[in-house]
């Protein structure tokens, strides 16, 4: 498990297979869980303890992590009450959110936490201003609410200042800050409780990207297809425009698409036959092609045949993905 974060607050965190958890770059709120401030230029653990099984990286700013014994934890900034402790106070090292011992899934936006449980539910905690809590309100709450009273939520896909997630049954659902429509809703309304994206029953991943309060969707069916929606400014969403979509566009024609990882302004997917494809904005180099050129559709990256893991994030500036 590895988890990118961004802007001026850059740093990543990641688990080896050997259940420790380490990160590194800049840790100006505690965000490398070092109990100091100081900033790292290569990757340090995080405690001594081998039972770290996910890892979600809130925008660089705190982390979010699970144990194997299903105990969620949080360290770094707590802006908003992102941390779900209660309160807003930043802590250096991971500190236990509540006592359960059900969390299965994790995942952070700006200062936007999100959590699966095994039965199904999902929370939520920290900003809400634009409704990306999914509560109706758009309050701030710094310990975790639930999302309406579902049991068949599957996987989380959080954005920036907006949310999705898909369910059982095979839909995808949005809910928060929609400036570029990366709602789905063919509209730039936001919504402050989950509304669905379409009405198909065949999707099998979701993941979303951002720019504060913009951002992209992507989304893979089970027929292997990508899809994406949102902002298309820079190309990130693969359909040959710089346009925005507010409602799903297919990226090319194949059915082979593995793994997507959206970022503001970038994007990055695996295929099936373990090669990695970007596109979107190329500057400073970020799609790692050996230029400065965008492209608005995919481009694979090298010849390598081994690639096996996106690093999902919210910072378009540096992209990340794990060989086998």
């Amino acid at each position: 498990s590895v988890s990118i974060g961004g802007e001026t607050q850059g740093c990543t965190m990641a688990i080896k297979t050997d259940g420790t958890l380490w990160a590194w770059g800049r840790n100006n709120h505690g965000q490398l869980g070092q109990e100091n401030l100081t900033d790292y230029s290569s990757p340090k653990q995080i405690g001594a303890l081998t039972t770290w099984q996910k890892v979600a990286n809130g925008n660089g700013r705190y982390g979010l992590a699970i144990k194997t014994d299903g105990t969620l934890w949080a360290w770094g900034r707590n802006y908003h009450g992102s941390l779900g402790l209660g309160n807003e106070t930043p802590m250096s090292s991971p500190v236990q959110v509540g006592g359960l011992t059900t969390w299965l899934e994790v995942a952070a936006g700006y200062e936007l936490s999100m959590a699966l449980k095994t039965d199904g539910t999902i929370w939520m905690w920290g900003h809400g201003e634009d409704g990306q809590l999914g509560q109706g309100n758009t309050d701030n709450y710094s310990s975790p609410v639930q999302v309406g009273a579902l049991t068949t939520w599957s996987k989380l896909g959080p954005g920036g200042w907006w949310s999705m997630a898909l369910k059982t049954d095979g839909t995808i659902w949005a809910w928060g800050k929609n400036a570029s429509g990366q709602l789905g809703q063919e509209n730039t309304t936001s919504y402050s409780s989950p509304v669905q994206v379409g009405a198909l029953t065949t999707w099998s991943k979701v993941q979303g990207g951002n720019n504060y309060d913009a951002g992209t969707a992507m989304a893979i069916k089970t027929d292997g297809t990508l899809w994406a929606w949102g902002e298309g400014t820079e190309g990130e969403l693969g359909d040959s425009s710089t346009v925005d979509k507010s409602s799903p566009v297919q990226v090319g024609g194949l059915t082979t698409w593995a793994e997507c990882a959206p970022g503001g302004g970038a994007s990055q997917a695996l295929k099936t036959d373990g090669t990695l494809w970007v596109w979107g904005a190329g500057t400073d180099g970020r799609l790692g092609l050996g230029n400065t050129t965008s492209y608005s559709s995919p481009v694979q990256l090298g010849a390598l045949t081994t690639w096996a893991t996106l690093a999902p994030g919210n910072d378009a500036r540096f992209r990340l993905a794990i060989t086998s």
